[in-house]
């Protein structure tokens, strides 16, 4: 490397290398000196393999890269366009990126990379004489950029400018471990830099120094140790020889132990949350030293353990489900540390109770995991409760039938967070058989907990678990409970360690309640035994708690039959036995605790002011997903909500109680601001839009990070100040928040203006009769769409909710030139969609009549016979009612399947004009529950609203079937978090 016009660059083939260059070689950053060769060329792939795990054998090389594939068209291979292997046969060659330093090279030309001895970081040292008498410093890992965030660390100006994605020049150099980065040219990046020692930078207490990974020859013995073995007996010398090859490992870790240090284990599950893992070890490896990051799917947690067993102040970083923490403690037990390593999580399971409890939160999105590594860092270690599970046979329960799935013992002799039997097992055993089954079905939570919902509502309608009290036998600390649970005819029991159960729900119920108990603790020594029956489970996700019956320190449960249970979310159906709960031990476990991490910037008062006004702002999901990594655009497509005045030293929890009140206040002027769209149309748009009411999953976004926004968990507001995520606006995020905007009329899509009615002024709404309107003209098709429309988000129904003009008239927005559009896409306007066909054109060989007809008749086989006659089974009759309208008014499971297994799912969503009422929600109103299932299961809304507001969550309610209207909020909470559940790239 040499300096030419005052920058940093790679000389072609020079003939020697001064000193310096020498130096710049082992740091990292090194030239090209060789061609590819014809045979390379030729065969276009490289000869030795290409390793994507990290090689503890003894073969590893020192300074090997970790490479994965990688779709980056921006970056440029790392060899340089001049020796690129791709370059020279001109065609699209696969890419691969280095998980430790991030450079990204065609695989082709990793052959290459390697003769020009380019290396990735160091993860380890070589035993020896030699390296032993040198210092045991980390060197710097250089490396060059074409892109970098950042400023500068000598003169603090940012790298590039925007749009500079696809730039061939080199704009920093950058340090793999520190992470520090400098311009690209001598006055900035000086050769005295590149020899000095490392601080490994902002995570320093965390990264195991490679200095401490020593790789240890495979022992030799000596000559003198050979007489001696000569005069051994060929038996005692074989066993002794076969006991050293045992116990030799090829590395060996020898920490310098120091109180400021907290080194980090990470293991990672792969398969939680979706395969979401695999992306969450790339990004550890580049934050860390990538040996002390272990993939849990090659070979478990007690080899990385045992190895890092004398590390002292030893954390452990568990990223999965609770089950992945639950496999780690007992690895732990196993291997009896002492102390035993405090444990931290990074919740990528389904439920997460564990995490939630420990207040690391529900479910990992997209936070950065830097600041995941400081809060590990600087969180508080804290004990858990442990419980051992006992099983004994019953010697009094009488024979019975016993199918494949009944077992002798339960899944696991341990529980950290809670033991079950009865109804919630039943259902998480089926989903457990299901995906053991079909394990591509389930690559995602949002759809595991699809699953489970529609599992749990099937159960409930068969009463599998009503009997339950009847077969059980329980007694807690010498106090017999069955009578108390036979007369509350319990369906489930639930032991429960921590104060979270089902993901995030809280079954003791409030602490305040607890009158006769003590409070809920994970730590106390004390199990919660709480009982359910149907009802009172199905409301737990609004609210609801079970039925407190004790606090104890020993359990003797006995079955009299065999019973589904489950440990820890792993189910089994046991057979009849005596079950003996006790306490086992306590595990040390880091609470994530409120911290600050940033200087406050807002409204530029410190450390705290004592009043804030901050100015709230909306962001769609939809922008979000677009938007997050354009920082200046995603705050111009935010929508002001208002203006809160709060504390200085107030948390997210205090600010959202105070967004909450401000909403409250724009309901009550709902109704000028109605009046104000419809008279005003554009104008009054944003106005609109700022007064809907947020929806229940809203969250609040951190701006202050230096790339991007990221989402704060609900179970994590009371970790943050205000102060640490805004600077000088806070933003929030609404995933169902409906942005309207305005696109031209092409060609293709029917205008929907009705000519007769339109106004002069092109910015206002009109409302043209139905009787005004010919049999072909777009009026009716253009009010069903304004009804889509209205009621495709509850929020913006709610809004509108008061305006009577919109429950007597078919509502058509008459903008002359283009249409306001609400999620709808340009295949709603099509004059050619099957509806109308059925409905404006009258083009079925079999009359709607006919059809109507035999639905209300129940004449299942005849309706299936003229669908194969060609009729259509999308007609509509005058007022918009489907066929599945008539089918659920006479409730006719049959045809209500058959037409959901037969027809296009948009007859789902089809609404009436009378009431602006879905399939489901006529279904929920006349409570038909298996035809609500059979409903959402096909994918039904039940975000929908009609004309007054109501979703079909609200229709079972007025319905007083309590038991429906849980189910329904459960599955529409699931229909929400839909667009959240994305698999985050990191």
């Amino acid at each position: 490397m040499w300096a030419h016009r005052g920058k940093w660059v790679l000389p072609p083939t020079p003939p020697s290398q001064p000193p310096h260059r020498k130096a710049i070689a082992k740091s990292g950053l090194q030239h090209l000196s060789c061609q590819p060769s014809a045979a390379v060329l030729a065969r276009g792939e490289t000869d030795r393999e290409i390793r994507s795990t990290v090689d503890w054998s003894e073969s590893a090389l020192y300074g090997e890269h970790i490479w994965f594939e990688t779709n980056v068209s921006g970056d440029f291979c790392y060899v340089g366009e001049q020796h690129c292997y791709a370059k020279s046969l001109q065609k699209s060659v696969a890419r691969k990126k280095c998980a430790a330093c991030k450079i990204v090279v065609h695989s082709i030309c990793i052959e290459q990379l390697e003769k020009i001895n380019f290396r990735c970081k160091p993860s380890f040292r070589e035993s020896g004489s030699r390296n032993v008498r040198e210092p045991a410093i980390v060197r710097h890992h250089w490396v060059h950029r074409r892109r970098q965030e950042g400023k500068c660390k000598q003169c603090g100006k940012g790298f590039q400018q925007k749009f500079a994605f696809h730039s061939k020049e080199i704009v920093a150099i950058s340090c793999s471990w520190c992470k520090q980065a400098y311009h690209n040219k001598v006055t900035c990046f000086m050769l005295q830099q590149i020899e000095e020692p490392c601080s490994l930078g902002a995570h320093a207490a965390v990264i195991v120094p490679p200095t401490w990974i020593i790789r240890v020859r495979r022992p030799q013995s000596s000559l003198k140790a050979s007489k001696k073995k000569k005069r051994a007996s060929f038996k005692r010398k074989s066993s002794k020889k076969g006991a050293e090859e045992a116990r030799w490992k090829p590395f060996i870790v020898r920490p310098i132990p120091s109180q400021l240090m907290k080194p980090l284990l990470v293991f990672v599950n792969p398969k939680s949350g979706g395969n979401q893992g695999a992306k969450i070890i790339q990004s550890f490896q580049w934050y860390l030293n990538p040996r002390q990051v272990f993939d849990l799917s090659q070979g478990g947690p007690q080899e990385g353990l045992e190895m890092y067993r004398k590390v002292h102040n030893l954390r452990i970083l568990a990223c999965g489900g609770d089950g992945t923490v639950g496999w780690i403690l007992s690895a732990l037990d196993q291997l009896q540390l002492n102390p035993s390593p405090a444990v931290a999580v990074l919740p990528l399971g389904t439920g997460n109770d564990l995490a939630r409890t420990l207040n690391w939160g529900g479910g990992y999105t997209d936070e950065p995991l830097s600041k995941i590594l400081s809060h590990v860092e600087d969180g508080n270690i804290v004990q858990l409760d442990r419980w051992n599970l006992i099983v004994k046979p019953n010697p009094d329960a009488g024979p019975e039938e016993r199918d494949e799935q009944v077992t002798d013992k339960l899944p696991l002799d341990v529980f950290n967070n809670y033991f079950s039997l009865g109804f919630d097992a039943h259902v998480t055993l089926e989903f457990h058989e299901s995906r053991e089954a079909n394990p591509e079905k389930f690559n995602s939570r949002f759809r595991n907990k699809m699953f489970y919902a529609g599992t749990a509502f099937s159960d409930f309608l068969m009463g599998s678990s009503k009997d339950l009290a009847k077969h059980i036998r329980v007694v807690c600390d010498g106090t017999d409970l069955t009578s108390k649970v036979q007369d509350l005819k319990l369906q489930c029991l639930v032991f429960l360690n921590i104060p979270r159960y089902c993901a995030g729900t809280m079954p003791w119920g409030n602490p305040s309640e607890h009158h006769d108990f003590e409070p809920q603790r994970h730590d106390d020594g004390c199990i919660e035994v709480i009982g359910f029956t149907m009802t009172s489970l199905a409301t737990l996700q609004v609210g609801g708690h079970g039925e407190r019956l004790n606090q104890c320190r020993e359990v003797t449960l006995t079955t009299f039959k065999s019973i589904p249970m489950q440990v820890d979310g792993e189910p089994c159906k046991l057979a009849p036995s005596v079950i003996h709960i006790s306490l086992r031990n306590q595990a040390n476990m880091v609470q994530k605790t409120k911290r600050r991490t940033s200087i406050p910037l807002l409204n530029d008062q410190q450390p705290f002011p004592e009043r804030l006004r901050i100015r709230v702002s909306r962001i769609s999901m939809h922008n979000y997903e677009a938007l997050h990594y354009d920082k200046e655009k995603l705050k111009e497509a935010s929508i002001p909500l208002g203006l809160i005045v709060v504390p200085g030293d107030s948390d997210l929890e205090t600010c959202r109680a105070h967004i909450e009140r401000l909403q409250e206040d724009f309901v009550s002027c709902h109704p000028s601001l109605q009046r104000l769209v419809l008279q005003e149309g554009d104008g009054a748009q944003s106005k609109a839009l700022s007064s809907q009411r947020l929806s229940p999953k809203w969250c609040f976004l951190d701006s202050t990070t230096a790339d991007r926004f990221y989402r704060i968990d609900r179970a994590q507001e009371h970790l943050n100040y205000v102060t640490e995520i805004s600077q000088d606006e806070l933003f929030v995020l609404d995933p169902e928040l409906v942005v309207t905007e305005t696109v031209s009329t092409s060609p293709g899509m029917p205008d929907l203006v009705d000519s007769g009615d339109v106004s002069s002024d092109p910015h206002k709404f009109a409302f043209p009769s139905s009787s005004s309107s010919p049999p072909n003209s777009p009026g009716p098709r253009a009010a069903e769409l304004q009804r889509k429309r209205v009621s495709s988000d509850s929020s913006v129904a709610e809004a509108l909710a008061h305006c009577d003009s919109l429950r007597s008239t078919k509502a058509a927005l008459s903008r002359v030139g283009g249409v306001h559009r609400s999620n709808t896409t340009a295949a709603d306007f099509k004059p050619t969609s099957r509806f109308e066909k059925s409905t404006l054109n009258n083009v079925n060989s079999v009359s709607a009549d006919n059809l109507i007809e035999c639905v209300k008749m129940k004449d299942h086989q005849k309706l299936k016979e003229l669908h194969k006659m060609g009729a259509d089974l999308c007609v509509q009759d005058p007022v918009g009612r489907t066929l599945l309208h008539y089918a659920v008014e006479v409730g006719s499971k049959e045809i209500v399947r058959y037409i959901i297994d037969n027809a296009p799912t948009d007859i789902l969503d089809i609404t009436e004009k009378e009431n602006g009422e879905t399939v489901l929600h006529k279904a929920a109103s006349l409570c038909h529950r298996t035809i609500c299932h059979y409903l959402v299961e096909a994918g039904a809304s039940l975000m929908k609203t009609d004309l007054q507001g109501d979703t079909p969550k609200h229709r079972a309610e007025k319905a007083e079937d309590a038991e429906l209207a849980a189910y329904l909020e459960n599955r529409q909470h699931y229909q929400m978090i839909q667009r959240e559940d994305q698999e985050t790239a990191v």
